[in-house]
């Protein structure tokens, strides 16, 4: 399980980059990078970081399920992902 604050600071962030999308866009459309350099660094949403829904992992996110690589073997072999099971041969 990943801290709370850095949990915290990625919701900061989706909140800061969407405030600014509309006009990060009209800047873009402007080709005013001198403008686009005084926003906020975590107005770009490519700070923003997709993390486990159950865990709060970044890492080995699987963007299909919502979780991460660990987090969804466990789900998997639970049964609790209509439609996924284990593979045997």
């Amino acid at each position: 399980m990943s801290k709370a604050a850095w949990i915290e600071r990625d919701k900061r962030k989706r909140e800061t980059a969407k405030k600014y999308a509309a006009l990060r866009a009209e800047l873009k459309a402007k080709k005013d990078y001198a403008g686009l350099a005084k926003l906020p660094r975590n107005a770009n949403p490519v700070r923003v970081v997709n993390r486990c829904s159950m865990s709060g992992r970044r890492h080995g996110y699987l963007r299909k399920f919502g979780c991460s690589r660990l987090t969804f073997r466990e789900a998997a072999l639970a049964g609790l992902i209509p439609g996924v099971t284990k593979a045997s041969w």
